[in-house]
């Protein structure tokens, strides 16, 4: 057990006295307590290690004392608290090497190497100093004859404060592997309304401590922050409002761009070049140690570059529509096709696309991508014909073979246009785009299910599904309306031609996806 040191003078003598609660103890520190974990047999040392550390603080935080009996008594208290700071640790309890085993146990097994074990022994002999340093992964060594009061508070301190800094490195490392993912999710987004919302619960989550999240840009009315989105980790539902002093730091963060950290919140500025000045408020309970203030700097330049991507993406994607849109109107020009059938094309394509996937059909291809692609990819599907003579697309009688012939072209010269234009090579390899996703609408939309179609003679799935699609959507509209060679359908006469043709021309299971948006959103009424 521990003993007095007659070397020592009065003050840094043992002191004995009764056990006190730690629920007795004032709560005069905002900061949580650092943990220390005693593991020995006598309870007498347990009692004595409370008295002389139990008044003893280590920057700004009181200690709290964690008592285990046995070796296995610690592992139960050790698989319960993580965030225990020291252990001070017997070698022999209920076997003569329980500590040590216990050491290996936490360094090994639990893989902790952030807590400081300070080994305190009443025999050295069982466990010789220097064998024992040199075989376990310990911090300190100490016989209890010589621990006196300030030797041990001393040995605590050192412990905590080497704790600490390994804790500082640790949350570093991974709030920097946090940040990095983080900053990938944002860069995944596809809209500022995806972006604002995710910024902010990615924050949330980085947070060590529950708190709100709340982005922040200049508003209509001048002097006021305008809160774009919250995200809470605190409770469920909506963040709690702006303070008056968080609302006068975020203006003042939106105009002069540097950040602002207090007890109560932290606002940061979220820089970026192409969009009006952004900030991150967090509200918290207690001030944001350096570290974290560090990775929310980190985290708030990472998201201002996502903000300037994502201005760019969108503005390319503007570019994208536009030229579908040129090119689509190009097509319809020498067609003689009124821009209505492109756009009830798109309709139907997306249509079908969300009822196949409703039913979980393609599940390999039918993401959100696709079903927002395709509407305006349709638009593209016979951009070929510009290539067409006028006197062929024109003529209002039935083609003979060689006209025919070379009508039949548009599907190959479409396609390979729009592969050129959306950057994918003779194979199709590349990314997929609405010029690419065009180009597979624009060869492939006049081949057959049963494999008698062109330019390929594809047959059943090796026909893309994007041309499975557009294929009954625009044969349903074309028959639908006038055409230079031909009159307007009825509706019923379409429908029963579609099922005919199911299974032979088209796909059977577009096909019945189709007469399903149909029957539930209404038929088309054609004057």
């Amino acid at each position: 057990m521990i003993g007095p040191a007659a070397a020592e003078d009065a003050n840094d003598d043992l002191l004995f006295a009764d056990e006190s609660s730690d629920s007795d103890a004032p709560d005069r520190h905002r900061n949580p307590p650092w943990l220390i974990l005693i593991v020995d047999d006598d309870h007498e040392v347990h009692a004595i290690t409370r008295v002389v550390l139990g008044d003893a603080s280590f920057e700004n935080r009181e200690l709290r004392f964690l008592s285990a009996y046995s070796a296995k008594d610690a592992r139960a208290v050790l698989a319960a608290q993580r965030d225990i700071a020291v252990i001070l640790l017997d070698v022999v309890m209920e076997t003569d090497d329980a500590g040590l085993t216990l050491v290996r146990h936490i360094r090994d097994s639990l893989g902790n190497r952030q807590v400081r074990i300070i080994l305190r022994t009443g025999q050295p002999g069982q466990a010789p100093e220097r064998q024992v340093i040199a075989a376990y992964d310990i911090n300190d060594y100490k016989a209890k004859s010589e621990l006196t009061a300030q030797k041990l508070y001393t040995a605590t301190v050192a412990a905590l404060r080497s704790y600490q800094h390994i804790s500082v490195i640790e949350r570093g490392r991974q709030g920097m592997e946090a940040v990095l993912e983080a900053a990938d999710h944002l860069f995944a987004q596809p809209t500022q309304a995806r972006f604002y919302e995710a910024v902010t619960a990615r924050l949330a989550a980085l947070l060590p401590q529950p708190g709100a999240v709340l982005l922040c840009a200049d508003a209509p009315a001048p002097g006021a922050p305008h809160r774009l989105s919250t995200a809470s980790t605190a409770a469920n539902g909506p963040a709690p409002a702006l303070p008056d002093a968080a609302q006068a730091d975020v203006r003042a963060t939106l105009r002069d761009g540097l950040p602002r950290w207090t007890d109560g919140h932290a606002v940061v500025p979220l820089r970026n070049r192409r969009q009006a000045p952004h900030a991150l408020c967090v509200l918290t309970d207690t001030p944001l140690p350096e570290v974290e203030q560090r990775l929310i700097e980190l985290y708030a330049g990472k998201a201002g570059s996502g903000l300037d991507t994502l201005h760019l993406l969108e503005r390319l994607q503007e570019a994208q529509v536009a030229t579908v849109h040129a090119l689509g109107k190009l097509a319809e020009y020498k067609d003689e096709v009124t821009g209505d059938h492109v756009k009830r094309l798109g309709r139907w394509a997306t249509a079908i696309a969300h009822e196949l996937r409703a039913r979980n059909l393609f599940t390999a291809e039918l993401d959100d991508e696709f079903c927002g692609m395709i509407g305006l990819a349709s638009v593209l599907h016979d951009v070929g014909k510009v290539a067409i003579p006028d006197a062929i697309l024109r003529k209002p009688g039935r083609l003979d073979a060689d006209e025919m012939s070379q009508m039949r072209e548009h599907a190959a010269i479409g396609g390979s246009i729009l592969r050129d234009a959306g950057g994918a090579g003779a194979g199709g390899a590349g990314e997929r785009n609405c010029l690419t996703m065009g180009a597979e609408i624009a060869e492939s939309h006049h081949e057959k299910f049963d494999g008698s179609g062109y330019p390929h003679g594809l047959s059943g799935d090796a026909i893309p599904l994007a041309g499975r699609i557009v294929a009954v959507a625009d044969v349903f509209d074309a028959l639908l309306h006038r055409r230079p060679y031909k009159k307007a359908w009825e509706v019923e006469e379409v429908l029963d031609l579609l099922r005919a043709e199911s299974g032979r021309h088209f796909d059977p299971r577009v096909v019945d996806a189709f007469l399903t948006v149909l029957a539930r959103d209404g038929l088309p009424q054609v004057a």
